[in-house]
């Protein structure tokens, strides 16, 4: 009960406003992809899986991309980059006089969890602190502001690296840049920061000093997973973002009962949902919005594209490609296979080397393949089509384009023609 008027009464300011210049891209920082979704997808996910739901995404190198992107999320831009503590002001016109929590996140810290921001925020209340700041302890804490705490263990304050005295550098507790404020206290507290550093910049984490000085309670959270703590500044940052993420989400499909045979070359983003006793062999591609059911055979060297559906019993073997396309309980597609825009039925046998070509130029053309369907070696399937139930398609025939094959009929040929047809009583099974 706790958490809930906690969350009720939190708003998130997302910081996204950084240039990204070591990115060497022309495309916004927090906008470059890890496992299929941008970064700040990422972050903006786990606040609102944490409870929060109003949040502000502060912008200002590529703003206009950003906006289009984050549709139904309220963006402003900071019009000149003075320093986190600028944007956060920027943030002030839309609260509108709110006076509960103000959760800060970095756009560019995609590995923060939803239960970390829980509990960042239930410690904030629960010790009725001005500010709550996380923290995490790293065995090389180079690029990261320090926590300075005093000789009882209270923050006392947050020092970038660059203006830290050789002392300072040496501590190895940094600030993830994640903190939860109470609103009227930030807001105020911010009208009294200077640009006293090395960078001429108004520092969000001054007001931590400020809180001190005015001996209000400043309290701090330390996660335990460093990754959380990972910023994205360089393309090697994102490299490491991508690895830990991927880590992340095999061990929550074995945990859900997921036979992953060799995790190094497997990759699943996040999004995908595969069912228990599913085996998913080497070097393996399943990405979001993809779902597997139960006792199935993935790969190896399979790639499962967006829209997928997948049945429980069903077997897909090496070199298929599958994109937007549903396949029935039981059936197999086991060799070099690509099926796109498809729906598959159950008890359907795919032979290897068989193509839907669903693109006619213009547009994605869909194939229906009926249950009990067998489809041999080599086959073309060209969209739009219909392979009606119990059907039989020739090794090597090219099924053209609205020439749909009745149930139980075979065609064999290039063009493929009828040269059999059986009834086939009620539904295949």
């Amino acid at each position: 009960m706790i958490i809930r008027k906690t969350m009720k009464d939190t708003i998130a300011i997302v910081l996204a406003a950084g240039r990204g210049t070591r990115m060497k891209s022309g495309i916004p920082k927090v906008m470059h992809e890890i496992l299929g979704i941008p970064m700040i997808e990422h972050v903006l996910s786990s606040i609102r899986d944490a409870g929060v739901k109003d949040i502000t995404v502060v912008t200002g190198h590529g703003s206009e991309a950003l906006k289009k992107s984050l549709k139904g999320t309220k963006v402003l831009r900071q019009k000149n980059l003075l320093g986190s503590g600028d944007a956060v002001n920027t943030a002030r016109v839309s609260l509108k006089g709110f006076g509960g929590n103000v959760l800060v996140v970095c756009g560019d810290t995609p590995l923060l969890k939803s239960d970390t921001i829980k509990n960042l925020v239930r410690k904030h209340e629960t010790s009725r602190a001005t500010a709550t700041v996380l923290t995490v302890t790293l065995k090389d804490p180079a690029g990261y502001g320090r926590i300075v705490r005093d000789s009882d263990g209270k923050v006392m304050k947050i020092v970038e690296e660059k203006d830290a005295p050789i002392y300072e550098k040496v501590i190895t507790e940094i600030n993830v840049g994640t903190y939860c404020f109470k609103g009227t206290d930030l807001f105020r507290a911010l009208a009294g920061v200077k640009p006293d550093n090395n960078k001429k910049e108004y520092y969000l984490t001054d007001v931590i000093g400020i809180f001190n000085r005015e001996r209000k309670a400043v309290e701090s959270l330390e996660t335990d997973d460093s990754d959380e703590a990972i910023g994205i500044n360089t393309r090697k940052d994102l490299a490491l973002a991508t690895a830990s993420l991927k880590n992340r989400t095999l061990e929550r499909v074995m945990a859900f009962g997921v036979t992953i045979e060799d995790p190094s070359s497997t990759t699943i983003y996040p999004g995908a949902r595969i069912g228990r006793d599913s085996v998913i062999r080497p070097n393996t591609l399943i990405e979001s919005d993809v779902t597997i059911g139960r006792n199935c055979s993935i790969g190896p060297f399979t790639r499962i594209r967006p829209g997928a559906r997948i049945g429980d019993g069903v077997e897909v073997g090496n070199f298929v490609e599958l994109v937007r396309t549903a396949v029935g309980d039981n059936s197999k597609i086991k060799h070099h296979t690509y099926l796109g825009d498809t729906s598959v039925g159950k008890n359907v046998n795919i032979g290897a080397g068989t193509i839907v070509a669903n693109f006619d130029g213009v547009r994605k053309n869909r194939t229906v393949v009926g249950d009990s369907a067998f489809i041999g070696i080599g086959a073309r399937l060209i969209a739009p089509l219909r392979i009606g139930r119990g059907a039989l398609v020739g090794a090597g025939s090219v099924v053209c384009k609205n020439h749909d094959v009745p149930d139980g009929a075979t065609v064999v040929g290039v063009p493929a023609r009828v040269i059999r047809k059986k009834k086939v009583l009620g539904r295949a099974r």
